[in-house]
């Protein structure tokens, strides 16, 4: 109901068999702690503009993830939102985005592609850790800090610019 404003932590936590597709409302301005972690079959998730806040592995381990995108309201992707989202190919990050938090996209095996806006200015400890199919990244000009072990166990990884502000 359009009462709703907030999604609870681990509210839809192991949903494992039944949930393979979230519309969040316009009503919902919050997602809160491990929302819809461990949701194995979610394939899709369509997040509407109202929403503010991700909470911290608020999708971590929904393993059947191949697509997200995420709108122009959200400014920080927080600690682990994606972590082990084995199937997760590509993400589309806005330019309001201005932190990667720690272990953001720790794991995303299948992540191949991702551009990282203008707007960035800090990426976490481990935000793309194990990230095994990531081929080239490009950090851009306002980025000042790069935590540790960020591009670790990226295998596949050929080309990275780093510009002079790091």
């Amino acid at each position: 109901p359009n009462s709703v404003t907030s999604l609870g932590a681990a509210a839809f936590f192991r949903c494992t068999s039944f949930l393979l597709r979230i519309v969040i409302p316009n009503s919902i301005t919050r997602i809160d702690y491990q929302t819809f972690s461990e949701c194995d079959s979610l394939q899709q998730i369509i997040i509407s503009n109202s929403v503010k806040i991700i909470g911290d592995w608020a999708f971590s381990e929904c393993k059947s993830l191949k697509q997200i995108s995420i709108p122009n309201t959200i400014t920080y992707i927080g600690v682990g939102v994606f972590s082990q989202c084995v199937s997760l190919e590509q993400v589309n990050l806005p330019d309001s985005i201005h932190t990667i938090g720690d272990s953001a996209f720790e794991a995303c095996e299948s992540l191949r592609q991702i551009t990282i806006p203008e707007s960035v200015s800090c990426i976490g400890d481990g935000a793309f850790w194990g990230c095994k199919a990531l081929q080239q990244i490009n950090i851009p000009n306002l980025v000042t800090s790069i935590g540790h072990e960020v591009f670790d166990g990226c295998k596949s990884l050929r080309q990275i610019t780093i510009p002079n502000s790091v």
